[in-house]
């Protein structure tokens, strides 16, 4: 097993480009925990790095519920433990 990284910080602190510069370097894969980035469409105000900025870097957990469901932490513990497995 491959150790996890963890990157946290304030908002608009340069987490997702050092996340994309460590991921690049160790050719590691990025399991967002925003709880705003799970959300498909939004876009704005979320931060989400675009698919052209993300350098070919797997980004999980990034657009998987629609607006009108229920994210919950428990299900974000249940898909983050099942990603981080897989990778």
């Amino acid at each position: 097993m491959y150790p996890v990284l963890a990157i946290l910080g304030p908002t608009a602190s340069g987490k997702s480009s050092l996340a994309l510069h460590l991921a690049t370097q160790y050719g590691g894969e990025i399991v967002s925990c925003d709880s705003t980035a799970v959300y498909r469409g939004f876009d704005i105000g979320t931060d989400k790095v675009p698919p052209d900025e993300q350098q070919g870097i797997p980004h999980h957990l990034v657009d998987v519920a629609d607006p009108s469901e229920e994210y919950s932490a428990a299900r974000y513990a249940r898909e983050s433990a099942a990603v981080i497995r897989d990778i």
